[in-house]
């Protein structure tokens, strides 16, 4: 038996390092891919100067399209709403993805087809793999590498005549400016409250079209800002919401298709936008609810002469915003790493593998996981108890009588007493019941710090995080 588990390791341990090495080569075809297609494009353009008599380095057809341009984009030429002049626009268009996760993903694979002249991804984060469910764009190969590079093959892979700039970091006040600004119209597919601000103002002050989604469980929602007069972000949203209202898909959950269908729709406004073909979302939002498989076009709040960004008398500009602090006006972070609260004292905290010793060693206790009974239902400890963090105060008997039953079971005295310990999926639920069990008289409670993903980091490998 042992035998045979050694050479399992070691054929997993072979095919990982192949699916490196894959991932390794993939990478550097794509390189030398877009390398040899820079190189046909100028040796297409100084022959074009040599040879052809037309002076504005037209084709010779009457519209610039090269044969194979004409062959690759056939469909869209054939349609009499689009046709030369859209695909035209298309080609002479730059358009940039902020974020190449759910709604980035489809968005990128659609115009990297379509043909638009040069595509730009900006994205500061590596591919995990519980992303692949609805990040369409990544593959398995490329887990632990740079969601960019990733999503910059798979494009070039798609469409090799068109330029993809990559840049691998994360938008800021810093870099926004100079990032944006060498585009035509701006794709917000993030999924935070800061950034979304953020890239509405910097496009404000930039001049550029802003199309922005949301797509959170099985809900999306479609706009496009800053176009043809329409309002901009903050015109509709002078005042941050609430964090409590701020919800992220590691937090809530998304159906994967539905972010596919927003990052498609967000593709086709851009594409409306840079072809001047159709009739953009500007004045109105798209609302999908993929259950009751329902879209409607909402109007909504015009450009507001209010608006301390791009109101009559807005004084916002360059050097405001890259001083303006749009973490502490969301109240919330930039990052995507999840939020660690610290509430509680040393004395009340245990961590995850001192929680593990004192099962081992049989200490008398209860674990209570204040996680919704959704979460609990996934995964949880042995012999946890499931009380949700909503309704801890009226469950308060419950976890009295639970102490007694352990004290009782185990001949234990009742003024020493079984121990109480708290869990949650990330250590931050487990603090907030940790204080309320205090202030209710159970001094002793502690929380299990990091919570579930801290056991199955530092204590149990196999233990699954989700």
């Amino acid at each position: 038996m042992e035998s045979n588990g050694g050479d399992s390791h070691q054929i997993l341990r072979e095919i990982e390092s192949l699916k490196a090495a894959k991932s390794d080569i993939e990478h550097r075809i794509s390189v030398l891919e877009a390398q040899l297609r820079d190189i046909h494009i100028k040796d297409e353009t100084n022959s074009t100067i040599l040879r052809s008599p037309l002076s504005n380095g037209d084709s010779g057809f009457g519209h610039g399209l090269s044969p194979d341009m004409i062959y690759r984009y056939s469909r869209h030429l054939l349609l009499p709403s689009f046709g030369v002049q859209g695909q035209s626009g298309l080609l002479k268009s730059s358009i940039l993805v902020v974020g190449a996760g759910g709604l980035g993903s489809p968005a990128l694979l659609y115009l990297a087809a379509c043909g638009v002249g040069r595509l730009g991804i900006v994205d500061h984060d590596v591919v995990e793999l519980n992303n692949l469910h609805r990040q369409i764009i990544h593959a398995e190969a490329y887990i632990g590498r740079s969601k960019v590079e990733s999503a910059a093959a798979a494009c070039r892979s798609i469409n090799s005549s068109i330029q993809i700039v990559e840049h691998k970091e994360a938008l800021r006040t810093s870099n926004a400016l100079e990032i944006l600004s060498k585009y035509d119209i701006i794709i917000d597919a993030t999924d935070n409250a800061p950034s979304r601000y953020m890239i509405s103002d910097c496009c404000v002050v930039l001049g550029k079209p802003l199309v922005s989604g949301a797509a959170l469980g099985s809900e999306g929602q479609l706009t496009v800002y800053n176009y043809n007069g329409g309002p901009c972000y903050r015109c509709l949203f002078p005042t941050p919401p609430p964090t409590t209202a701020c919800q992220r898909c590691s937090d809530s959950g998304v159906l994967g298709v539905v972010p596919g269908i927003i990052g498609c729709l967000q593709a086709l406004e851009a594409i409306k936008i840079a072809s001047a073909v159709g009739e953009p979302l500007s004045g109105r939002m798209l609302l999908f609810d993929a259950l009751s498989a329902r879209i409607r076009i909402v109007k909504i709040r015009g450009r507001s002469l209010h608006c301390e960004v791009c109101g009559e008398s807005a004084a916002f500009n360059r050097q405001l915003f890259q001083d303006f602090d749009y973490e502490k006006f969301t109240q919330s972070p930039l990052s995507t790493a999840p939020l660690k609260l610290n509430l509680l004292a040393a004395d009340a905290r245990i961590s995850s593998k001192e929680y593990k010793e004192r099962v081992v060693n049989g200490e008398a206790h209860v674990l209570v996981d204040v996680r919704p009974a959704l979460h609990f239902n996934i995964v949880s400890l042995p012999n946890s108890m499931n009380i949700p963090l909503s309704s801890l105060e009226g469950s308060l008997p419950e976890i009295s009588r639970a102490l007694k039953k352990e004290e009782e079971s185990r001949g234990i005295d009742a003024g020493s007493g079984a121990s109480l310990y708290v869990i949650c999926r990330r250590g931050n639920d487990s603090q907030r019941a940790v204080q309320l069990l205090h202030k209710m008289g159970h001094t002793s409670a502690k929380d299990i710090i990091g919570g579930l993903q801290s056991w199955a980091h530092d204590v149990d490998p196999n233990f699954p995080a989700y």
